[in-house]
């Protein structure tokens, strides 16, 4: 019984790191990368679908991603889903070729994106600690129930802090270097 609560604990404090490692992917730090449109959805025969189901997104330079369609009437489409979506970037079609131009973060940008980081994983620390909620308030059902004793109460508990403690450092960590890469030039 604690095994399966302390593992249930595990992935999905595990799954939280995870998630804010794919929002911190999703911040950009002035260099192009794909991963950067993957959030962005474009219209395809009715469904959303991310861009790159529907296009080759390649880094030209440090500067600029290019996009090229593997239908040509999805041209407009994936221009109007970056125009709308929350990147504030401004997409140049030539041809069947759509290029973004990335433009250099001021100061000010870059820290407004830092306060951003620290944000998402704040909220994925809150989420790690609602795991650990949970799996105690598991842990006292089982109490009441009589299925485990006091001590064995006492030891899983401290097994969820030890995970909680070592989750939590993970997102620091992850913030940290993404702080890091957003602040040097």
């Amino acid at each position: 019984m604690l095994d399966e609560v302390l593992k249930d604990a595990a992935e999905r404090m595990g799954k939280s790191v995870e998630v804010v490692k794919v929002e911190f992917s999703k911040i950009r730090t002035g260099r192009a990368n794909a991963s950067l449109l993957d959030h962005v959805g474009v219209d395809y025969y009715g469904s959303e679908v991310p861009v790159s189901q529907v296009a080759n997104v390649a880094v030209e330079d440090g500067r600029t991603l290019s996009i090229t369609p593997w239908e040509k009437d999805m041209v407009g489409k994936i221009e109007k889903a970056i125009i709308n979506s929350d990147l504030g970037l401004t997409p140049n079609t030539a041809g069947p070729v759509i290029r973004i131009n990335l433009p250099q973060l001021t100061e000010e940008r870059r820290r407004d994106l830092v306060k951003v980081v620290k944000s998402e994983a704040e909220q994925a620390r809150v989420a790690v600690r609602n795991v650990r909620r949970d799996a105690n308030s598991s842990i006292k059902e089982l109490l009441k129930e009589k299925m485990i004793s006091d001590d064995e109460e006492k030891r899983a508990e401290q097994e969820v802090q030890k995970l909680t403690d070592r989750y939590v450092a993970d997102i620091d960590a992850a913030m940290e270097d993404k702080e890091q890469e957003m602040l040097s030039i």
